[in-house]
C-alpha cells in the first residue's frame, strides 16, 4: 500500500516524482536508417503546434482531462463510501468491462501489494478485490465459490446501462442478492456507477436506492480511471486517490507546455504518428520492467487501440488508422519476444516503463562462491538484476537498428501512476489530432454490440438480425 506519506503540492516533492520521457533511440542517431531523422521532427512542429491548440480548443468536450478539478468534491463521499465497504465486507467485485475493469484491474496491481487477496483483511485493512471483467461461465461460477455473499460487496459500473455483458452479470448478482436479503437488503450489497439519467441503471439504482456514483459527461470508458469508475474501488483497496489526481494534475501542466520539444505527451503522439506515416512502424510494444506495472499495459491497450483504429471515407476511397499495441512484461518477456523484436522486421516500435527506485529491496545472497557463472550475481539484488536487464534489452533493441524509448518513473506511487495515466491519455488526445480522426467514439464496438443485441432477441433489432442472417455463409465448407 501507500508507504510514504508526502506533502504533493510540493513543488519540490512533485519535481523529485516526475515522470520522465526518453526518446534518444526513436531516431536515427541512435538506430541508423530506420529511426526518425530530426528533421522529419523539425518538419512536424506545425502539425504539433496545432493539434495542441486543437486540443485546448475541445478541452471542455475532454472533461476527462479536467477530473482532477472536478472529482475533489466527490473524494470524501467517495472515502466514506470505500469505508463502508471496508468496514462491512470481505469481498469487493466489480462488474464491468473495457474501461470500467481494465482501469481498476491496473490501479489495484501498480498500487497495492502483488499478493494483496491472499494476504487476508486483518493484514490489508481491505477486502479482496475481484474485478470480474468477462462472461465466461466458468469464471462466474468460480467467483460464486470463493465468496460469501453475505460478506460481499459489488459495485457494477456501466456507463450507457446497456452493455449486455455487464448487465447479465448485474442479472445474476441481483436475483441471488433478492433471494438472500430481499429487495430491501440489495443497497447494503450493491454500488451503481453509471450515467446520471440515462439508461437501465439509473433506474434499477432508483429502483433498490443504491449508493450511486455518476460517470461524468465527455468522459468515456477508456478515459474514466480517475473519476468513480476507477476511484472507488481505489479507495475501497485502501489507495491514496488524492494522490491519483494530484499526479494527473501534475502531468497535464507538463503537457500543456506550448513548445513540443518540452511537451511529453505531445511529443510521444509525434514520434508513433512519425513512425506509423513514415516508417511503417504498425505495431506499438508497452513493455514495463515491473510486475506492478503489468496490467497498465492492457488498459493502454485498449485506450490506444480503441482510440485511434478508425477509418475514414474520402473520395478517393477508405482511410484506415490505427497502431496495434502489444503488451509486454519485462523480464518476462524478455524470453518470449525481444528475440522478435531485435532481429525482427521494423514494423514496430518499443516503449520500456523502468522504476528507478522499487518499494523493497531484495538481496541476492552468497551460497554458490565456487560456481564463477553463478557467484557473480551475489553482492547485487533482485533491483540492480531487472534494471540492468532493462538496460541491456534497450541496448540489444537499438543496437539491431529498432526505434524504442523510455518512460521513466522515479517509484510507482499514486502520484506517479496518475501522471502516467494523464500522458497516455493526452499523448491518444494529440495522435487523433494529429492524424485528423476522433480519438473518442467507438463505432466498430458498437457495431459488435448491436449484432449481439440482434442474436439474443433485445426489441427493436429485428432488422439487424435480418442483415446477420444474410450475411451468414450458407454453405460453410470450410470446416475441419
Amino acid at each position: 500500500m501507500t508507504l510514504i506519506t508526502r506533502n504533493y503540492s510540493s513543488p519540490n516533492v512533485r519535481n523529485s516524482l516526475r515522470v520522465r520521457v526518453d526518446y534518444n533511440n526513436m531516431l536515427k542517431t541512435a538506430v541508423g536508417e530506420h529511426g526518425i531523422d530530426e528533421k522529419e521532427l523539425e518538419a512536424m512542429q506545425p502539425r504539433l503546434v496545432s493539434a495542441l491548440e486543437t486540443a485546448e480548443a475541445k478541452r471542455d468536450m475532454m472533461r476527462w482531462r479536467d477530473l482532477y478539478k472536478t472529482m475533489p468534491q466527490l473524494v470524501n463521499q467517495i472515502i466514506d463510501t470505500a469505508a463502508f465497504v471496508r468496514n462491512n465486507a470481505e469481498n469487493f467485485v466489480v462488474l464491468g468491462i473495457g474501461g470500467s475493469a481494465l482501469g481498476p484491474i491496473a490501479m489495484q496491481q501498480a498500487i497495492c501489494h502483488l499478493h494483496h487477496n491472499d494476504l487476508g483483511k486483518e493484514k490489508t485493512g481491505s477486502p479482496r478485490i475481484f474485478v470480474e471483467d468477462n462472461i465466461d461461465p466458468e469464471r462466474m461460477a468460480a467467483l460464486l465459490d470463493v465468496i460469501d455473499i453475505d460478506r460481499t460487496v459489488f459495485n457494477v459500473i456501466t456507463k450507457s446501462g446497456s452493455t449486455s455483458e455487464t448487465m447479465a452479470q448485474l442479472l445474476i448478482i441481483t436475483r441471488i442478492l433478492i433471494d438472500r436479503f430481499g429487495e430491501r437488503g440489495v443497497r447494503d450489497h450493491l454500488i451503481a456507477t453509471t450515467d446520471k439519467e440515462k439508461g437501465n441503471l439509473v433506474g434499477i439504482a432508483k429502483k433498490y436506492n443504491l449508493r450511486t456514483f455518476i460517470v461524468p459527461d465527455g468522459v468515456g470508458g477508456r478515459f474514466s480511471e480517475l473519476c468513480p469508475v476507477g476511484l472507488l474501488p481505489a479507495a475501497v483497496s485502501g489507495i491514496d486517490i488524492r494522490a491519483l489526481l494530484a499526479g494527473a494534475e501534475y502531468m497535464d501542466g507538463l503537457c500543456s507546455e506550448a513548445d513540443p520539444m518540452k511537451n511529453p505527451a505531445l511529443m510521444l503522439a509525434g514520434l508513433e504518428v512519425l513512425a506509423m506515416e513514415n516508417h511503417g512502424a504498425n505495431i506499438g510494444v508497452l513493455m514495463p520492467y515491473a510486475d506492478s506495472l503489468k496490467y497498465m499495459a492492457d488498459w493502454y491497450a485498449q485506450l490506444w487501440a480503441e482510440s485511434l483504429g478508425k477509418k475514414k471515407i474520402t473520395e478517393n476511397g477508405t482511410l484506415r488508422f490505427g497502431q496495434t499495441p502489444v503488451k509486454s512484461l519485462g523480464v518476462t518477456d524478455q524470453h518470449s519476444q525481444v528475440q522478435l523484436y531485435t532481429d525482427g522486421p521494423f514494423d514496430k516500435t518499443i516503449t520500456f516503463i523502468g522504476v528507478e527506485k522499487f518499494r523493497r529491496e531484495v538481496g541476492i545472497p552468497h551460497a554458490f562462491d565456487d560456481i564463477p557463472g553463478v557467484a557473480f550475481l551475489s553482492g547485487h539484488s533482485l533491483n540492480e538484476l531487472i534494471n540492468a536487464e532493462r538496460v541491456a534489452t534497450e541496448h540489444a533493441v537499438t543496437a539491431s537498428g529498432h526505434m524504442n524509448k523510455t518512460i521513466i518513473l522515479p517509484e510507482v506511487n499514486e502520484f506517479t501512476i496518475g501522471q502516467l495515466i494523464m500522458l497516455f491519455e493526452l499523448q491518444t488526445a494529440f495522435a487523433g489530432e494529429l492524424l485528423g480522426i476522433d480519438a473518442f467514439d467507438q463505432p466498430g464496438v458498437e457495431e459488435g454490440k448491436n449484432a449481439t443485441y440482434a442474436l439474443l432477441g433485445k426489441p427493436g433489432y429485428d432488422e439487424k438480425l435480418k442483415e446477420l442472417k444474410n450475411t451468414a455463409v450458407k454453405d460453410k465448407k470450410y470446416i475441419i
